[in-house]
């Protein structure tokens, strides 16, 4: 019989790679949209026409509750939430209402309209924050953002409602996952972008914070085998998934201007604004669990993964006529 999917957050970065696996699977993929003035679907255009869209907010549960009752996924991914670290400062009780009560709610619909599912459940390394390297499926959290803080709520409601009604919940524990996909707020797009600007004549500086941070990059669409992998075993549980490699904001700027043949040093200027009031300074991901139990390896190497980005917003100007 033919699987379904149901999936929060399919406009995303994640839900879109994801949805494209899936239905290479042969599911019957369900998204869930939020109700917006102007669709925000650039990144499914391509598929729209083999996926079924459903409105729903994570603030809202009847929404979900009907979405839930529609669809009667055999899978449910959510990656919806308010993921933008900057923005949980400004906005930390929106933040926890979308990204930590907002997967109780999901939760909740799971169980009481469609129980069987299967539940993944989109954890951050964030959740990690100030702790020591690499970090693995054991390691205290120490969130070091009111976004982190949200995301390990909806951690343990995962494990919670795993624990207390037997329901197969998975949490994967994401670490930093790019593609020319990522939304332009994003660190690694903010780079891309501001050198195909730069390159183009089109801005003369990129301005950006602490280039001493050092996070583990993988690439969305290697992760996303990942995660449906975790669905596909006998007992539910938690991994780590990421590569197992740091490198610095600084070698990720150095890398996209060399791609572009720039000197980055004429270009980045260090700017106060875009210091986080509690920074993370490292993280890196112990990928030992997820390769043996579930088999999974990382395919893009970071090189490779800067050079795509890159590449990918150099075409996107000159695509849009703007050079």
């Amino acid at each position: 019989m033919t699987k379904s999917a149901l999936i929060t957050g399919i406009t995303g970065q994640d839900g879109s790679y994801l949805a494209e696996l899936l239905l290479d699977k042969g599911y019957e993929v369900y998204g869930i949209v939020r109700r917006l003035s102007t669709p925000n679907t650039t990144r499914i255009e391509h598929i729209e026409d083999k996926i079924i869209l459903l409105e729903g907010d994570l603030t809202d549960q009847s929404s979900l509750n009907i979405a839930v009752q529609t669809s009667q996924p055999d899978e449910v991914y959510n990656f919806a939430a308010q993921s933008f670290v900057a923005t949980s400062w400004n906005q930390p009780v929106l933040t926890g209402d979308v990204t930590g009560l907002g997967t109780t709610r999901i939760l909740e619909a799971i169980h009481q309209f469609c129980p069987t599912a299967k539940m993944y459940q989109a954890s951050s390394s964030e959740m990690f924050g100030k702790s020591e390297v690499p970090q693995n499926e054991s390691t205290p959290f120490h969130p070091r953002s009111p976004y982190a803080v949200a995301k390990v709520y909806a951690y343990h409601a995962t494990v919670n409602y795993r624990e207390s009604y037997g329901m197969f919940c998975c949490n994967g524990i994401s670490f930093n996952h790019e593609s020319p996909r990522r939304g332009i707020e994003f660190v690694t797009r903010k780079i891309t972008d501001g050198v195909a600007r730069i390159y183009y004549g089109l801005s003369k500086e990129l301005r950006l914070g602490n280039l001493d941070a050092k996070r583990d990059w993988g690439f969305a669409g290697d992760y996303v085998k990942a995660m449906h992998l975790m669905l596909q075993q006998k007992e539910p549980d938690d991994f780590v998934i990421a590569t197992g490699e740091d490198h610095s904001v600084k070698e990720f700027v150095e890398r996209a201007f060399e791609e572009a043949g720039l000197d980055w040093q004429k270009y980045v200027t260090q700017d106060e604004r875009y210091m986080r009031p509690a920074d993370v300074l490292e993280l890196r991901g112990d990928t030992s669990k997820v390769r043996e139990k579930l088999g999974w390896r990382p395919e893009t190497k970071f090189n490779d993964l800067v050079k795509m980005m890159v590449s990918a917003d150099l075409k996107k100007y000159r695509k849009n006529g703007s050079v």
